[in-house]
This record gives structure tokens, sequence and C-alpha cells, in this order.
């Protein structure tokens, strides 16, 4: 596992780089079948990182990627699901919210995950088998300056309070369901804060005690929440889909995701 995480490291981080040389420049972005933005860092990125978990021989589920029929994906009991640019409209819209993410899923629960942000360059990363998550800041040059794995990177949840409730809000698809989970929370807590993100970063303010409740009223794909998920697993908190009341699942006869909550 620690091999795999390590990979994924290294590929989420020279990503990470190739997308920032196109995000100083003028980019074309494009328009996909479903009507969701494409730019060229997309495809950019996701032809690094297939270069480094292509030897793996472990199948991958992508965004940019041609997937495979649930036919061929229901004997993977291991795979890797990747989003080389999560967040695609807050790199349109410049404002750095967007990330790299790399996750290992085994028998449909993520078991590794990365989280790379380019612009700010934190580097977010889970071992779930070891219960342990961390959030380690690069230099200028993209490289730590400690070693990864660093005790003093750990990151946490914070303990729940009587008091005040931060909930996760999408910097782009906050709707009237959201909203209205968000009335519901007054009834129990004397203040509730809103606290605003794009891509997967939700997910991080989650697991670094940031906040304290994500409830995704919107639809997402399966690669783009199974780094986060894996991430808030490491630390203790659940992803449970609306559907089932239970964990969200991967590797589905559809890649698309039930409505979840994030939570302690």
């Amino acid at each position: 596992m620690n091999r795999y995480l390590n990979i994924s490291i290294k590929a989420a981080i020279d990503a990470g780089k190739e997308i920032l040389k196109i995000y100083g420049n003028e980019f074309r972005v494009f328009e996909k079948d479903d009507k969701s933005p494409l730019t060229e860092a997309d495809i950019a990125a996701s032809n690094i990182i297939n270069t480094y978990l292509e030897p793996t021989k472990i199948p991958i589920i992508g965004e940019e990627i041609k997937n495979m029929p649930f036919s061929e994906r229901k004997t993977w009991k291991t795979c890797w699901i990747v989003d080389p640019l999560d967040g695609t409209k807050e790199f349109i819209k410049r404002n750095g919210e967007f990330t790299v993410n790399i996750a290992m899923v085994e028998n449909g629960i993520p078991v590794l995950g990365v989280i790379f942000v380019p612009v700010t360059r934190a580097l977010y990363y889970a071992d779930v088998t070891k219960g342990k998550a961390y959030k380690t800041q690069l230099d200028h040059n993209l490289k730590s300056s400690l070693n990864f794995f660093a005790e003093k990177d750990r990151i946490l949840p914070t303990p729940k309070t009587e008091h005040l409730i931060r909930v996760v809000g999408s910097r782009s698809h906050m709707n009237t369901d959201t909203l209205n989970f968000i009335e519901t929370q007054k009834n129990n807590y004397k203040k509730v804060d809103i606290v605003s993100k794009g891509s997967s970063l939700k997910f991080c303010l989650m697991a670094e005690g940031k906040a304290d409740i994500y409830p995704r009223f919107a639809p997402t794909m399966e690669w783009d929440t199974a780094a986060g998920h894996a991430i808030c697993k490491a630390v203790g908190l659940s992803v449970i889909s609306k559907d089932t009341n239970e964990e969200l699942l991967y590797n589905k006869s559809n890649l698309l995701n039930s409505y979840f909550v994030v939570r302690k």
C-alpha cells in the first residue's frame, strides 16, 4: 500500500506541475457531450497520471479516459479512480480551487487517496488501512522540504460542539436541497456557519478540522469523490449515501454517485 501511495503522490505532483504551466497562459475551453467544460490541462494531467499508474497493472477508472463497461469492471477487485483536474470550472475562473485526485479502491471501498492543490502546493494523502491522513506543504519547486508521512503533518477532524456547526457548501453547486439542509441545522445549533470551497477541497476541510458536515445534494461522479472519501475515512469520518444510508461505494454499474453526507 505504501508503494502505491508513493506512486500516487508522484503522479499527482507531476500532473499539478503540468496544470500550472497551462494555468499561467491562455488556454482553450471545450464542451464535452455532457455539457461540462474541458481544457487542455485536463487531458495533459490525465496523460501524465496514466504513465505512472498503468505500469502497476491495476485498471483505471477516470474522467478523461474511455472507461470499460461494467461487464468487465465488475470483475475488478482493485482499481484506481482518477480525476486529473477536479474543479475545471474553478480552473477556468482562475480562483485556484482545483485539485488533482487519485484514489485506489478495493471491493468498492477507498483504501488510499491523494489530493494535490497545485496553486497552494498543499498535498493531502491518506492510507486508510493505517487510519492516517496527512497534509504536506510543498515548496515553490513543488518539493517537500520534509519527508512525507511526517507525524507533524497528520490531520484530524475537530470534536463536535453543541453551539456551532460549520457546513461545507459548494462554490459552484449550492442548491435548494442544500440550503434546506442548512436551515434544518439551525434547530440543533445556536450558530450555523457556511464554509464554501470548490472541487474536492470540501473533503479536505472536513478531514483537517475546518468544517463539521458536508452535505452533497448535487450530482458527482466517482472520480470527484473517491480520493476525498479516502482521506476522510482515514481520519474516522463517514461518507454516507442518501439512497442506502450506508457508505458510498465505487466501481458501480453507474459511475454517478448518489447524494451523500460527510459527517463525524
